[in-house]
């Protein structure tokens, strides 16, 4: 066991993987020299130019080139270097890469993850702050993850690489150096689309994932130190799939529930976990399904104090706990 964080740990699942397994590749803008974030540091000297290899500033090329490639026996790493730059790829990721497999019958598939930092909170303006999960999560066809933790960034990014069709990986940028964890030595996978229950608890079910996650266990213990309620946090990881399962069960034991995203409350992903909740277990409820997000402006204003002033942070979330608590 070592203590990594959040970089370090999807460092390592890539090479790994790239070290058991020759046909897979790493591409993207200045992944060559380590990428803006280092990580992929010292693949160029480990497995070559033709393994890590750079590309032009052109999005739509690298998801485009990497399914190609993907068809001939070559499983692509790529990288976009922020989230906010992967709108010109959109359509090769939605009607190309996620339709691959249903269009030609199951004759063939994509084998591709696409990694990208998002997400808020480091100054980074509009163009380097958004949250793009609810757009990517609407397709069929297409597993998108949001880590947390280092534990589940290497577990979770080993599972995508070795899925045989495509994933987008999104890795909050915030978080990478935010904290470290034991990861074990030993090789070690976890499965999309399961869920995690971070904090167990009897009175509130609280359900997020990415940075939020942290935001949410530090505001569940200030609640239960200050007002003895007791909050149970769900990490869904993946949101698509998404455990449903687990969050009905904890719903259906506490009573009540609250999803914390990042992204603008509208059309946010927490909208369907929302509607889910209502829909399936509506008998259970004992207050009403509640959101704390970010308001319905852009993200991020360039003024450092306006975007803490417009994201969730424990204290936002407390009390929203409290305010549900009380219902």
């Amino acid at each position: 066991m070592a203590e990594k964080n959040m970089i370090e740990a999807v460092r390592d699942a890539m090479f790994e993987e790239m070290k058991r397994d020759d046909s897979i590749i790493v591409m993207g803008e200045d992944v060559g020299a380590g990428g803006v974030f280092k990580a992929t540091e010292g693949f160029t000297a480990e497995f070559g130019e033709a393994r890590c290899m750079d590309t032009p500033l052109a999005e739509a090329c690298i998801v485009g080139a990497a399914i190609g490639a993907s068809l001939n026996g070559i499983k692509p790493i790529a990288e976009i270097q922020f989230a906010d730059f992967i709108h010109p790829a959109f359509d090769q990721i939605v009607s190309e890469a996620a339709r691959l497999h249903y269009r030609s019958n199951g004759a063939w598939s994509a084998p591709i993850t696409i990694r990208t930092p998002y997400g808020a909170g480091i100054h980074g303006g509009p163009y380097h702050s958004q949250s793009i999960e609810a757009f990517y999560a609407h397709v069929p066809g297409l597993k998108v993850i949001c880590v947390a933790s280092p534990y589940d960034a290497k577990g979770l990014l080993k599972s995508a690489i070795r899925d045989p069709n495509p994933v987008l990986f999104l890795e909050h940028k915030k978080a990478y150096r935010m904290a470290k964890q034991e990861i074990p030595d030993d090789d070690y996978t976890i499965p999309i689309g399961k869920a995690e229950i971070k904090r167990e608890g009897s009175n509130i079910t609280l359900v997020t994932y990415g940075l939020m996650v942290h935001h949410s266990l530090e505001a569940a213990e200030t609640v239960q130190a200050e007002d003895g309620t007791s909050v149970e946090v769900i990490d869904l990881r993946s949101v698509s799939p998404w455990d449903k399962e687990c969050v009905l069960e904890s719903v259906k034991k506490t009573g009540k529930a609250l999803i914390v995203y990042e992204d603008n409350i509208t059309g946010g992903f927490g909208a369907e976990v929302a509607a889910t909740i209502a829909e399936e277990a509506f008998d259970y409820l004992d207050g009403p399904v509640s959101r704390v997000a970010s308001p319905d402006v852009p993200i991020a204003p360039y003024s450092g104090i306006l975007e803490e002033y417009i994201l969730p942070n424990p204290v936002k979330i407390a009390e929203g706990i409290r305010k549900l608590a009380g219902y």
